[in-house]
């Protein structure tokens, strides 16, 4: 079968990794990992989330910076034109679907703030963070595959971040919109690997000083 991406020379070049990574945790709030909540029941991002749990231990452990965010808003006045019902009628501040999940969060290590939009970067101060941390390479975990954490790549690699996605660490309701997504950033924006090869690097570099 012709692929017409390939031949047009589409995920020719690999991004790779630079030598200041973050990782940034998008949208890991109990309304989309725990089952009491309409978009908590996917057992693809429960998954997810535990094999972030993996990664974020071994980045804590070698000083990487963490970033996490909730999206939540202040009433439906702030908030976009969603067609999501579970986001129109739970997820403003101090809902119990807002809270971060504890597998995933430290909050004595990580960087935490509350988003509106689809990607983390939007209208929030992620760039700031990383920029005085002096990153280089952003890791991106979280979910949804097809929505925020798509959103959060493609603002990643805009603003010149080397952009990379553990595949097992980015979870979705279904997974073929899962799949789909993630060979199309691959092709694009992104080097989507498997978690080891992170653990790997992570290795590789070691324990980071301490950004200024």
């Amino acid at each position: 079968m012709t692929n017409r991406f390939d031949e047009s020379g589409y995920g020719s070049t690999p991004i790779g990794f630079g030598e200041r990574p973050a990782v940034v945790v998008v949208d890991f709030q109990a309304g989309f990992t725990q089952p009491e909540f309409p978009c908590g029941k996917s057992p693809h991002i429960h998954s997810a989330v535990d094999n972030t749990a993996t990664l974020l231990h071994e980045a804590r452990k070698r000083n990487i910076p963490v970033a996490s965010c909730v999206v939540s808003w202040a009433s439906k006045k702030d908030m976009q034109h969603w067609k999501i019902a579970a986001i129109q009628q739970g997820m403003f501040y101090g809902d119990p679907s807002t809270v971060m999940d504890e597998r995933v969060y430290d909050p004595d290590y990580d960087f935490n703030f509350v988003k509106s939009a689809p990607s983390a970067f939007f209208g929030s101060p992620l760039v700031a963070f990383l920029t005085k941390q002096k990153v280089d390479t952003v890791i991106v975990t979280g979910c949804t595959t097809s929505g925020c954490v798509r959103g959060t790549i493609i603002d990643s690699f805009s603003y010149g971040y080397r952009t990379i996605v553990p595949e097992e660490c980015v979870g979705d309701m279904e997974e073929g919109p899962h799949w789909d997504n993630l060979r199309d950033v691959e092709r694009r924006y992104a080097d989507v690997l498997k978690l080891e090869s992170v653990l790997s690097y992570f290795e590789k570099i070691g324990k980071l000083e301490t950004a200024a």
